[in-house]
């Protein structure tokens, strides 16, 4: 048997924290220099406004996210949020993610099927936790087990 868990984060691109961000490329990929410079101003002092029937909103600061639209967002948001495999191998969990979609399976006989699942809820429910404490919000009601 598998046991499939189909995770959802809400807002996920447009939550990312620029400073952890930063300093997780720093830190854990030894992204420096130029590169990490490019990629700062890249994501930081962003501004956004609406245009619509002749008139403008106010103009806001983007304080945090990455671009949905853009070949470097997913990469990034990958990169954000590389530690959900290894939570989820703490757990003997398999995970497989690409930018905000992110599955984590088991296999087991049916005798194990208990325990296996018990294994996988503590292995989300860590995850939870790291989503909240890096600003993302695993959406319990999106998300899928299977």
């Amino acid at each position: 048997m598998s046991l499939l868990a189909l995770l959802d984060l809400s807002a996920a691109f447009d939550t990312v924290d620029h400073t952890i961000l930063l300093d997780r490329l720093q830190s854990a990929f030894g992204i420096r220099g130029s590169v990490f410079d490019w990629i700062k101003s890249f994501i930081t002092n962003g501004s956004q406004t609406v245009h619509f029937a002749g008139g403008q909103s106010a103009v806001l600061n983007i304080l945090c996210g990455v671009p949905q639209g853009s070949v470097l967002g997913p990469i990034l948001f990958s990169l954000y949020c590389a530690d959900v495999t290894n939570i989820a191998e703490r757990h003997g969990v398999t995970a497989h993610s690409y930018a905000d979609d992110t599955q984590l399976y088991v296999h087991c006989t049916t005798g194990q099927c208990a325990t296996e699942a018990s294994r996988l809820t503590t292995c989300i429910e860590e995850l939870n936790t790291w989503t909240a404490s890096n600003r993302l919000r695993l959406n319990s009601d999106k998300t899928q087990f299977i």
